[in-house]
């Protein structure tokens, strides 16, 4: 696989992890490929280059952490640039536009991706990028990628997607036609819960080396350990995302109708209103899902009676974590606005891990007994 090939110098299967800050030369004026631990890193150009070839990508750079990646992104752009995003954004995607690149003079407005009459109708001369995330975080809104490209590079805007709840296993928006992909390589690619890190995949040899500019001139690179995790999290992607499929699916499958469960959010279940598309631009549906619970105070008593799963942010673990949306992930959107995109307080969401299904389906039950 590209980027875990044997190291050259030893024959050792497992990337070595290089944990030094800079590189002796042999001369003046010349090395071996590295100068300073900022600018590049054996260890996380290995790992770049996996990404890359995971994505069906020419480029890939990995950054400190999933924000990082973001901002990197948008600062491709100047002062009086125009981006329009997912209306459904994670909640600190949406803190970093509002609260820190409006202020350096970059303008966003906001749709529903789903509808690309509305998206077309947000474009106008400065608009420089359309960025989506699909399946959106917490209620699994899903975009036409393919779709979203043409109409995209018709207008000559770039898109960028966030690959992260897919991971490349079971999306490629390259191949769909998107520009940029973005992964938090904390979740599903790690997969263990064990690091934050990020990581940016392109094809365009420009837009590749502004980036890298970018990357080495403010510096958030990831370190040579976590992008070792990284590398090993690969390993067991293809294994861990058929596991989560399967659980993904039986869990979504398990609470609807259950006189305690409102609504199920999954792309996978035919009640999905996108489960066509679903089919038509994953290869499976992953173990991200959501469901409504009516209230505040029934949100809370499944969350507190819980004892497989975990109490905590992030997903893509191979441990189950169940979370509240409202307090946890998008506290920093505004009550009106989430509650119109469906991000009540009754909303719990769940990254269900590879635990035994039954052992699940017994915790989920008797929690939600107790509303």
């Amino acid at each position: 696989m590209l980027g875990q090939e044997p190291d050259p110098t030893t024959g050792a299967i497992v990337v070595p992890i290089y944990q030094t800050s800079t590189f002796v030369q042999e001369e003046l004026g010349k090395h071996k490929g590295y100068e300073y631990a900022r600018t590049a890193n054996p260890t996380r150009a290995a790992l770049e280059r996996n990404l890359a070839a995971l994505e069906h990508g020419r480029f890939g750079l990995a950054f400190a952490s999933g924000m990082t990646a973001i901002n990197a992104v948008l600062r491709l752009f100047k002062a009086g640039d125009h981006v329009v995003a997912g209306h459904n954004l994670y909640g600190g995607t949406f803190w970093l536009f509002e609260r820190v690149l409006s202020g350096a003079g970059l303008s966003f407005s906001y749709a529903n991706t789903r509808r690309l009459e509305e998206v077309e109708r947000s474009l106008h001369a400065s608009t420089r990028m359309l960025y989506i995330e699909t399946p959106t975080n917490p209620v699994m809104e899903i975009t036409d990628i393919a779709a979203a490209a043409k109409l995209t590079h018709k207008h000559k805007v770039l898109l960028a997607a966030d690959n992260t709840f897919m991971s490349p296993y079971l999306q490629c928006p390259l191949e769909l036609g998107a520009d940029i992909v973005i992964h938090s390589t904390t979740k599903y690619l790690k997969g263990h819960s064990d690091g934050v890190g990020s990581a940016v995949i392109l094809n365009d040899p420009d837009l590749a080396a502004r980036l890298k500019f970018i990357q080495n001139a403010a510096g958030a690179i990831l370190g040579p350990f976590d992008s070792w995790l990284v590398l090993r999290g690969v390993k067991t992607l293809a294994v861990r995302m058929d596991r989560d499929n399967s659980n993904g699916l039986a869990i979504a499958r398990h609470p609807d109708g259950h006189p305690k469960v409102k609504q199920v959010h999954y792309p996978g279940h035919p009640s999905h209103p996108q489960y066509e598309l679903a089919k038509q631009q994953m290869t499976g549906f992953g173990s991200m899902l959501a469901f409504e619970t009516s209230s505040l105070e029934n949100a809370r008593t499944v969350l507190n009676s819980v004892r497989l799963c975990s109490l905590a942010e992030s997903l893509g673990g191979v441990e189950t974590l169940i979370s509240h949306p409202a307090t946890m992930t998008h506290a920093s959107v505004p009550p009106e606005e989430r509650q119109r995109l469906g991000i009540t307080d009754g909303l719990v969401r769940v990254s269900v891990g590879i635990e035994d299904i039954e052992d699940f389906i017994a915790d989920l039950d008797q929690a939600l007994a107790k509303i």
